[in-house]
């Protein structure tokens, strides 16, 4: 499919499955996987990247592997284990039918190999090629961050006892980084790179009514400039377009018709969650923040 992409055709595709990326974006896309290149995405929380790469995955039809970063992650976890416990049993099986050496030949065979995310990401056999999405890299060590650069410049991992795993076809990878620490520039270099901002109004309140469809155009405007009204107010967590998403969905849920300061107050968990943020929320004024909300959104 890569050859008939088109930057056109990628905001298309996204928006069919419910993504609604600016031009910037779609290019990036478009060049990931034209050039079969990584491409990082770095930004603030809740922008939306994440969701990108299961929406690409979904527009695709390629497995989405989601390989969550976090600190002391490494690379047994993401790459390949030995499942021992099935080992001791054929063992033990082989003991008892005397079976003898032949048995412990077998042990380190492709049965007992417990493929993790990026040993499924370059063994995949059938289908479109898979979606590799690995999330939160900032989260991960120095020595996390360098194994993966080499993992990506040759879609190969060797196992010792089996031989080397090579990708026939590049998976489509996605990194994501809420940038925590920066990231090495080698990995950087490796990579096409876009930062993800948050959407200006007009595009922010359309992904709100895309994603909350039963909440009234009026309320997802009038939410979606409380939000960015919020985002001004130098907060310990700015709220991100999930966020938005989530808090009209719950006022929908709600019955509400309207962001008034009543609904504000009852439903600022679903925005905001932190208890300083929404005590620096109510010190602006609920009732100021439903007013501004509501001449921007008229």
């Amino acid at each position: 499919m890569d050859e008939d992409l088109t930057v056109a055709g990628i905001t298309d595709g996204l928006t069919r499955h419910g993504y609604l990326a600016d031009e910037g974006l779609a290019t990036a896309v478009f060049l990931a996987l034209r050039l079969r290149r990584p491409l990082l995405l770095e930004g603030d929380a809740g922008v939306g990247k994440t969701e990108l790469a299961r929406v690409l995955a979904r527009w695709t039809g390629g497995t989405l592997l989601r390989l969550q970063c976090y600190e002391g992650i490494d690379a047994s976890q993401a790459v390949y284990e030995w499942d021992y416990a099935r080992q001791l049993l054929h063992l033990r099986a082989a003991e008892a039918a005397g079976w003898g050496a032949a048995a412990e030949d077998d042990l380190y065979s492709e049965r007992f190999l417990m493929r993790r995310v990026l040993l499924s990401a370059i063994d995949h056999r059938d289908g479109p090629p898979p979606v590799l999405l690995i999330d939160e890299l900032d989260r991960a060590d120095d020595e996390f961050e360098a194994f993966l650069l080499e993992f990506l410049s040759d879609y190969a991992i060797t196992v010792p006892e089996l031989g080397t795993f090579t990708a026939a076809v590049p998976p489509r990878v996605i990194i994501t980084s809420n940038r925590t620490r920066d990231l090495h520039d080698a990995l950087k270099r490796r990579c096409l790179y876009h930062w993800v901002e948050h959407p200006d109004f007009e595009r922010e309140v359309a992904i709100v009514r895309l994603r909350a469809p039963d909440a009234l155009p009026a309320l997802a405007a009038q939410v979606t400039a409380a939000v960015q009204t919020l985002r001004s107010l130098h907060l310990y967590k700015p709220p991100g377009v999930a966020e938005t998403i989530d808090w009209t969905a719950a006022l929908a849920a709600l019955g509400c018709t309207e962001l008034d300061e009543r609904s504000l107050d009852r439903t600022l968990g679903a925005v905001l969650k932190y208890q300083e943020d929404q005590a620096r929320a109510r010190e602006h004024g609920l009732a100021e923040l439903a007013r501004l909300a509501a001449q921007r959104s008229a």
